[in-house]
């Protein structure tokens, strides 16, 4: 049989009892079926890759300046929401960092070590930065809490600019990495999202000690904008948790993949199913299909894969078929 170069191919086809006296088993397993189109989805291939790495580049590094802007800004203002805001940016700057780093990394290929790469790299950086998140959103609700509690004035003015530059700096960044598929952007889309949430604070504030002399608007403005970023440092460490434990990927249902599977002519039984995602991009799949005797085993297994790529999305899948009834433990 004809086989495209780079794709393995497993066979493990044997004759006579396999699974059990008298019976005889055909069984193959194959890692790739050599007449499966390749995926066609644009968030897989070089170019979309590319795409994300220059965004996360960018984004860093005009966020990585902009931080050193708002320090100053802190500084003559004497402000404390624009300061802690500068932090913010300097610690997102640090988690776009990361991501733009895990995402080169993962461009390496794979190996006798590490069989996937480093694609995982990713999923790993976001939920670092997941939990990165979290401990900003705590830091936020001290120090808030201690500005409730006293107070201190600030220039509101070189606060007031700043953070409106500051705000149109974060707006352009975020319309650039909001609205992707990549987990790792998307986290570092969400930490662009804190910035923005924090120069409209930073603005707000200022307005108020500015029009009204009223000094607590910074605390109070602190708690609502972790209230919001709390619930996407959520979403993120769950979705990257998922991942790493190779739980089923979101989109996935497990009895809709078999009834799919079993309207293909010939096959009997779908069993063992085992569906996992490497990255958020990328779910893989292993099953075992029984099949009736006198189906040609090649036309089935084209046609399985073939389905779990058209209706799920799934373009890396090990497909085990069977003749015979064989249990085993999952």
């Amino acid at each position: 049989m004809h086989r495209r170069p780079g794709l393995p191919l497993l066979s493990a086809g044997s004759r006579g009892g396999a699974c059990g006296p008298g019976n005889q088993l055909n069984a193959s397993i194959r890692h790739a079926a050599a007449d499966v189109p390749e995926p066609v989805d644009i968030d897989h291939t070089h170019h979309s890759h590319d795409r994300h790495e220059r965004l996360l580049s960018w984004a860093f590094w005009v966020i990585a300046g902009f931080a050193l802007v708002e320090v100053g800004g802190a500084w003559l203002g004497n402000s404390l929401t624009l300061a802690a805001d500068a932090g913010h940016m300097i610690l997102d700057a640090s988690a776009l960092g990361l991501a733009w780093w895990a995402m080169r990394l993962s461009r390496r290929g794979h190996d006798d070590r590490l069989t996937y790469g480093y694609h995982r790299f990713q999923v790993l950086a976001a939920f670092v930065n997941g939990l990165a998140l979290l401990a900003l959103c705590v830091w936020i609700l001290i120090e808030a809490f201690g500005r409730l509690r006293m107070p201190e004035d600030i220039a509101p003015l070189p606060v007031l600019v700043v953070a409106a530059i500051g705000l149109v700096v974060n707006l352009v960044a975020y319309r650039m990495l909001h609205g992707t598929q990549n987990l790792n952007v998307r986290s570092a889309a969400l930490h662009v999202l804190g910035d923005i949430l924090g120069s409209i604070a930073a603005i707000a504030s200022a307005l108020a000690v500015m029009w009204f002399g009223w000094r607590y608007a910074d605390p109070l403005l602190a708690v609502a904008v972790v209230a919001i970023l709390v619930r996407g440092a959520y979403r993120v460490l769950r979705e990257s948790a998922t991942i790493l434990l190779e739980a089923t990927p979101k989109g996935i249902d497990i009895d809709a993949v078999r009834s799919a599977l079993t309207q293909v002519a010939g096959v009997l039984e779908i069993h063992h199913v085992h569906a996992w995602a490497l990255t958020g991009e990328k779910p893989m799949v292993t099953l075992h299909a029984r099949v009736s005797d006198g189906t040609d085993e090649e036309s089935a297994l084209s046609r399985i894969k073939e389905v779990l790529l058209e209706s799920f999305g799934i373009d890396h899948s090990t497909v085990q078929v069977e003749r015979s009834d064989c249990p085993d433990e999952d």
